[in-house]
């Protein structure tokens, strides 16, 4: 994920300050002129039968005798007690913060929390709701900001207000890139580009993030995060149309005649003479107005470069082939009943990308964009894993004689990636978690495997639960770093897809906890997912967000985004300036962000900071996914053998038509 662009590519003009108006999550204690006691919860709310954690965050001796309270709908007490004991101090002003536990509480309804004894009293909501009853909407959410993301002719205007963009994609140029600098060095991709082919059509597809490329690396893992959801969880509305609408874009993205994968359209940051899709503050459309000729600055803007991942003919970085592989096949098991031809297609596309994969690339030389840094990734057996095991799923589902071969290849890539890879959180970058849990459900390993791939999913999310034993909100991500949110939103799916294959719920609490953490349970107080919860990004690092939609949190705003959210303090300290941005900086009740950061993590929500506040497609479909996992019935793990003795299929309940007879 970890998204590098420089500083002067990704910042915004002065800003003006609005003040939120909603329901206040702080109050100031009374007394000695101690810290002002904050409470936080999970303000999307909490799923019926579940750990329910709060938190209030204060001076240590005024919070020392302090108790809450619970009123129901009516006013009545619901509950009532002392605070829990000392998670340890947040920064020199909240020098204590203690949990509040609210599991007694299992009717549904909405609540009042109440701070007793330390001065001020304040009082915050939360809703108690059966999981889907409460997470659906949000899942929701997350498909209409694809919507958004759109490019090309396809853009849905009656929902967003976008008209089509960047058709002359639809007859591009390819190029091979510099070789030299780097996304944090200057020039990324200058201007000695050299035109090597074309013209091809990469037209369509979505944004990456809050800018206009598009990747490949991002857009397949996106895709099939999409599909593995349709598959195994509860439907989504529109989830299989975007779904379908990503699909043909990779599509135009692989030539399967020249055997040629393209991986990138658009120039990220320009050199000198010429600009790139960093260097300008603009709405989409704007691109195809320009009047420009070879050799202008705004050329490239208007006239959008390709990258190629391979020559023709050539093999396919491992990493790419896998997850392009790996969308395909999914497509061929989504398709399979309703459409068995079309379905057909997909599995041979899967195929041929498949084979085309480096099984033995150099060091560092795996492919993502132009330049690497945008997103960058280490490990590729895990996605040739994902492959083999979505190959063999589609082959089953179309009765396609193949699927056994594919099924042993998959096994061997996991004893591969658990020799050689040590898997991360469920991202771009590591997609490990996704594979492994689908050998385990449907390749039928040995005994020997599946413990071992069981024991490798509990060992990812027992990384994060030992962190969050040392933070004071329980948050089991590292908070100073790139993409604390999106990790955990992963850990989230993980966690889930470690319960389903194994029926072991020892995570289940540490789940809980962390979803409370990223709907506002938090030091700042925020829900890190654009329009859940009371208080949420308003000012997104997001052209079209900024400068075609709301920027005061109500209105026709990006709802459904996922942000960074909090990360390394002094990454916050220098804003700069972009010219053509709106201005927009929110502070909650005018008070600064900064007052709540602590031990080197900042958040604050302004257009200028892309380092927490820019959304991005991978970190939105993995909280799809996480959302959907969790909003799905709960499930017991199945027996690996039928009655009769013979193996059994596995896999996880779904309301897809393919699965009834699996993403990002």
């Amino acid at each position: 994920m970890n998204h590098f662009f420089p500083p002067s590519a990704r910042t915004v003009s002065a800003v003006t300050a609005s003040v939120l108006a909603a329901c206040c999550l702080t109050a100031c204690s009374g007394g000695r002129g101690e810290a002002p006691a904050a409470l936080r919860v999970n303000q999307v709310g909490y799923a019926s039968g579940e750990k329910k954690f709060a938190y209030v965050m204060g001076d240590r001796d005024t919070l020392a005798d302090a108790e809450f309270e619970v009123l129901d709908e009516r006013g009545h007490t619901a509950g009532h007690g002392a605070l829990g004991p000392s998670l340890g101090g947040w920064n020199g002003t909240y020098t204590a913060v203690r949990t509040i536990d609210l599991s007694s509480l299992h009717r549904t309804g909405t609540y009042r929390l109440r701070l007793l004894g330390a001065g001020g009293d304040p009082e915050v909501r939360f809703r108690v709701a059966p999981a889907g009853q409460l997470l659906d909407p949000l899942r929701s959410d997350t498909v209409r900001f694809f919507g958004t993301q759109r490019d090309g002719e396809e853009v849905l205007a009656d929902a967003t207000g976008r008209v089509p963009s960047h058709l002359t994609d639809e007859r591009a140029r390819v190029y091979a890139p510099s070789r030299t600098g780097s996304a944090t060095g200057g020039t990324a991709a200058g201007p000695d580009l050299t035109e090597v082919g074309g013209p091809v059509d990469v037209s369509g597809g979505w944004f990456d993030a809050g800018d206009f490329l598009k990747f490949t690396h991002t857009a397949s893992y996106v895709v099939a995060q999409m599909l593995t959801t349709v598959r195994d969880t509860p439907s989504v509305p529109g989830l299989r149309e975007e779904a379908r609408y990503g699909l043909r874009w990779l599509d135009r993205m692989w030539d399967g005649e020249t055997g040629t994968l393209y991986a990138q359209v658009g120039l990220g940051s320009g050199g000198k003479g010429v600009r790139g899709d960093h260097d300008v503050w603009r709405l989409p459309e704007e691109d195809d107005r320009l009047t420009v000729r070879p050799g202008d600055a705004d050329y490239l803007i208007k006239y959008r470069p390709v990258f190629r991942a391979n020559d023709p003919g050539e093999p396919l970085s491992p990493n790419l082939a896998g997850r392009v592989s790996a969308a395909f096949a999914l497509a061929a098991q989504t398709e399979a009943e309703d459409h068995p031809t079309e379905a057909r297609q997909w599995l041979d596309k899967a195929a041929a990308v498949y084979a085309r994969a480096d099984t033995r690339p150099d060091e560092g030389a795996l492919v993502t964009t132009t330049p690497a840094d945008y997103y960058q990734e280490h490990s590729w057996r895990d996605d040739l894993e994902w492959a083999a095991v979505e190959l063999a799923r589609g082959a089953d589902a179309l009765g396609d004689p193949r699927g056994s071969g594919w099924s042993g290849e998959a096994a061997g890539w996991a004893r591969a990636a658990l020799r050689e890879e040590r898997g991360g959180v469920l991202g771009p970058a590591d997609v490990s978690a996704l594979a492994h849990a689908d050998v385990l459900t449907s390749a039928d390993p040995d005994e020997g495997l599946a413990k071992a791939l069981g024991a490798e999913l509990r060992r990812q999310v027992e990384t994060g639960r030992r962190r969050a034993a040392g933070d004071p909100f329980r948050s089991g991500v590292i908070p100073t770093d790139f993409d604390a949110v999106p990790n955990t939103f992963g850990l989230l799916a993980t966690a889930e897809l470690y319960a389903r294959v194994t029926g072991d719920h020892r995570f289940d609490d540490f789940a809980a906890q962390q979803r409370a953490w990223v709907f506002g349970a938090n030091a700042w107080g925020t829900s890190f997912l654009v329009g859940a919860g009371d208080l949420y990004p308003h000012c997104l690092q997001h052209q079209v967000a900024n400068l075609a939609m709301s920027r005061t949190g109500r209105g026709d705003i990006l709802r459904g985004a996922v942000v960074n959210g909090p990360n390394d303090a002094g990454l916050l300290k220098e804003p700069e300036t972009f010219d053509g941005a709106r201005p927009c900086s929110f502070t909650p009740d005018g008070r600064k962000w900064s007052e709540f950061d602590g031990r080197g993590a900042g958040y604050v929500d302004d257009v200028r900071a892309w380092q927490t506040v820019e959304p991005a497609d991978d970190f939105t479909s993995t909280a799809l996914y996480a959302l959907s996992l969790r909003a799905a019935p709960r499930v017991r793990k199945r027996s690996a053998r039928s009655a009769a003795g013979r193996p059994a299929r596995r896999g996880f309940p779904s309301s897809s038509p393919a699965s009834r007879g699996r993403c990002g």
